[in-house]
């Protein structure tokens, strides 16, 4: 795959102003040619100076009939989703157009290149991790992660319990507003039995809720309500990442950027 790291590396120009000179930051060069574009990449004078470089090489990459151009502007730093929308084109090279102007391209698209993170998360109500980590990605957050996400949220809905964790998941019995009765099927987590306990009550089933339990596939990143869980470790036999149940989108990324330098320091 053939991906430029920033778009500053990539030119565009349809005409030659200034001869066969290129900006002496490029790498990449797509310009017209016929009805449509190709792609380049360029060698320039080591030994140049100024704002413009003397073009010493090309090497044609992608010519038209292998170039799509992608109709829409997008977020370019969201690496991942240009690799899966430049797999959807059906052609061997996508050229995408930023919000602000600036174009890059994508030769050859392999989704396998980069590091897939398992999410771990429940609903209701909205699953805030996960939730965070679409909403983080799409802003080109983890562009220079090389990652995308697998999410596995679980629906508590689907366990038919009698009483569920609390009232902003919209549950007619939950255990921060109702009695628990004996022999009530609870949905809840090692905070659920503790405070269970702490209430006298002991004749109930607790089924685990805790996205950390779900946990099957590494690296992870998971939701706990225990802030002792949080950080990185192992759980259930996988290398992962824990985030407070309450955690701000800025620990959540910070997190995550933690989480991947570790695992590929481990798998190096």
């Amino acid at each position: 795959m053939i991906f430029p790291r920033e778009c500053k590396e990539v030119g565009y120009a349809d005409t030659h102003p200034c001869g066969d000179r290129v900006y002496f930051l490029s790498r990449f060069l797509v310009q017209k040619a016929g009805e449509g574009y190709e792609v380049l990449r360029v060698d320039l004078d080591p030994a140049g100076k100024g704002m413009l470089r003397r073009l010493l090489r090309t090497y044609l990459l992608a010519t038209p009939d292998e170039v799509s151009w992608y109709p829409q502007k997008v977020q370019l730093h969201d690496r991942r989703h240009l690799v899966d929308l430049a797999v959807r084109s059906g052609t061997r090279c996508t050229i995408f157009s930023g919000y602000d102007e600036h174009i890059t391209f994508v030769c050859d698209p392999d989704p396998s290149s980069f590091l897939t993170v398992h999410v771990y998360d429940i609903e209701p109500p909205l699953p805030t991790l996960s939730a965070t980590l679409r909403e983080l990605e799409a802003t080109g957050l983890f562009g220079s992660l090389d990652v995308g996400f697998v999410h596995h949220v679980r629906d508590l809905a689907s366990l038919m319990a009698d009483v569920y964790p609390c009232r902003a998941a919209g549950f007619p019995r939950t255990l921060d507003a109702d009695t628990v009765l004996s022999g009530d099927r609870v949905a809840g987590c090692l905070t659920a039995v503790q405070l269970l306990e702490a209430c006298g009550v002991t004749d109930t089933v607790v089924e685990d809720i805790c996205p950390l339990g779900q946990v099957k596939e590494e690296p992870f990143i998971a939701r706990c309500c225990r802030s002792e869980r949080e950080g990185i470790g192992i759980h259930r036999g996988k290398f992962g990442a824990v985030v407070h149940w309450a955690a701000p989108p800025w620990r959540v990324a910070r997190i995550l950027d933690d989480l991947v330098r570790a695992w590929r320091e481990r798998e190096a």
